[in-house]
């Protein structure tokens, strides 16, 4: 049974037919801070995913997660939109350099040290985009759809990341850039 994951205030998940059940924002940040399967999800992308771009002095994941299946420890499956961006630090501002969006579904398992990334089964690009993306959240496909082209809830949920990337870490940064863009403030955690 697919459960939703809620990183955000809102479910859209509820909007477009996904089974779900209702989370809190703040049990989501407990959780990831712990050893569970999103903190093996973020290691995974910071890890694998993000040694192919550019490399940066960070590399921070942040997470859009649409639906998960708790139902077997050895596969866990977590479904949702998952970001990793590089960042090098340039006085009180993170810059980032490079990175970008891999949406698909995670299989994560339990083991004696812990959890680990399986497999990822991605979506493709291009024509294959569609074909791949239904197939993959079969039933939630219209809810990710709708989370991807979410640009606030992607803000939101990528400023959530670094303030707490921050925070944890103890950088002396209060801002984050993109390249041609203006800095903005990373939110206090």
């Amino acid at each position: 049974m697919k459960r939703i994951l809620i990183i955000t205030l809102t479910c859209i998940a509820a909007l477009y037919g996904c089974k779900c059940s209702n989370g809190n924002k703040k049990a989501a940040q407990q959780q990831a801070q712990e050893d569970t399967y999103i903190a093996a999800i973020q290691r995974y992308m910071a890890e694998e995913i993000g040694s192919n771009y550019a490399p940066g002095e960070f590399s921070i994941p942040f997470l859009q997660v649409v639906a998960t299946d708790e139902s077997n420890d050895q596969d866990i499956k977590v479904w949702g939109d998952f970001w990793v961006d590089q960042y090098n630090q340039a006085g009180d501002t993170l810059k980032c350099v490079s990175g970008g969006s891999h949406p698909g579904l995670m299989h994560v398992a339990k083991t004696a040290d812990g959890y680990k990334v399986k497999s990822f089964d991605a979506v493709a690009d291009g024509a294959e985009f569609i074909p791949t993306a239904k197939a993959i959240f079969e039933d939630c496909y219209d809810a990710f759809i709708a989370l991807q082209s979410n640009d606030a809830h992607k803000k939101a949920a990528r400023e959530q990341s670094l303030a707490d990337y921050v925070a944890e870490n103890q950088l002396p940064v209060k801002y984050y850039q993109d390249y041609g863009w203006d800095a903005i403030e990373i939110p206090s955690k």
